[in-house]
C-alpha cells in the first residue's frame, strides 16, 4: 500500500543517514572504491529509475560537488560562523514566507481549497505579526506549511515524472519537475518585478543583486545533504531512488505495494 512505500522510503532514507554518520568522510568521487558492480543490484528498487542520461547526469553530479565543496559551502561555512543563529532563523524566516507565494499558488492549481485558505492565512499571518516572515505565529495559530510546486502540481494532474535528471546548482530533478522550476522560478521573477519593493532606492540593481545572492546561501544553509558525505560506494544511485521515490509519494503516484 500507499503508506507502506512511504514507510520504506522514509527507513532507506533513515538508513542512508546513518550510513553517512558511521562511515569515513569523502571528500571526491574517486576516493569512493566501489565494493560490488551496480549490475549486481539491477532488480533492486534503487536501480529502478528511469535515467538515459546517466553519463551526463553523472558529470552534472560530479560538477554540483566540487560548486559545493569549493564554493557554496566554504559561502556557508563563513555566514553560519559570523552570522549569530538568531539572525540566521530570521533570515531563513523571511525567506520561507516569501516562498508561501509559490505553495499558495500551486495549492489554487490543484483545486485544494482548505489548503489554499491555510496557505493564504500563514503567509499573511505571518508577514504581518511574524515581522514579514522573521517569526512564525501561524504554526502556533495551527496553520500547517504546505510545500508545494509546479512539478508537483504537473504530477498531481497525471503528468509522469519522465527520466531522472541532475540540474546544475539545483541538484536531483526529473524532465517533468525541471519544468516546473522553470515555471515556479518565472512566477517569482514576475511577482518581484511587479512588486519591486526596492524601485525608489536608486540602487535597486545592487540590492536585488544582493537579496538573490543572499537566497542562494541561505537555501544551501537549510539543507544539510552534502556530495559524497555519505560513504556509501553507490551513492549516485541511492540519491536518485530517494528523490524519484519522494516524488512520487508526494504527488500520490507512489505504486502501491502487493499484500503479501
Amino acid at each position: 500500500m500507499r503508506h507502506r512505500a512511504c514507510r520504506t522510503t522514509l527507513a532507506l532514507m533513515l538508513a542512508f543517514s546513518l550510513t553517512g554518520c558511521s562511515a569515513t568522510r569523502m571528500n571526491t568521487a574517486a576516493e569512493v572504491r566501489p565494493w560490488h558492480s551496480i549490475n549486481e543490484f539491477r532488480d533492486q528498487r534503487f536501480a529502478d529509475v528511469e535515467d538515459p542520461w546517466e553519463g551526463f547526469n553523472r558529470n552534472m553530479y560530479r560538477f554540483n560537488f566540487y560548486l559545493d565543496r569549493y564554493l557554496l559551502i566554504p559561502v556557508v561555512n563563513g555566514y553560519e560562523y559570523v552570522t549569530p543563529t538568531f539572525v540566521q532563523e530570521r533570515v531563513s524566516g523571511i525567506y520561507n514566507n516569501l516562498s508561501e507565494i509559490r505553495n499558495l499558488t500551486n495549492s489554487i492549481f490543484q483545486l485544494k481549497g482548505i489548503e489554499s485558505a491555510t496557505t493564504l492565512g500563514r503567509f499573511v499571518t505571518n508577514s504581518t505579526v511574524g515581522l514579514a516572515g522573521m517569526f512564525d505565529p501561524a504554526a502556533k495559530f495551527g496553520l500547517k506549511r504546505h510545500d508545494q510546486d509546479f512539478g508537483k502540481t504537473l504530477g498531481y494532474w497525471g503528468t509522469a515524472s519522465g527520466p531522472y535528471l541532475v540540474l546544475p546548482v539545483f541538484g536531483p530533478s526529473s524532465v517533468r519537475d525541471a519544468g516546473g522550476l522553470a515555471f515556479d522560478t518565472g512566477l517569482t521573477y514576475g511577482v518581484y518585478s511587479a512588486v519591486d519593493p526596492f524601485a525608489g532606492t536608486g540602487h535597486s540593481t545592487a540590492i536585488d543583486s544582493g537579496v538573490a545572492a543572499l537566497q542562494t546561501v541561505d537555501l544551501r544553509h537549510q539543507q544539510g545533504f552534502r556530495y559524497y558525505d555519505s560513504g556509501y560506494p553507490f551513492e549516485y544511485y541511492m540519491v536518485r531512488f530517494l528523490y524519484h521515490q519522494s516524488r512520487e509519494i508526494e504527488t500520490g503516484k507512489a505504486p502501491e505495494a502487493e499484500s503479501p
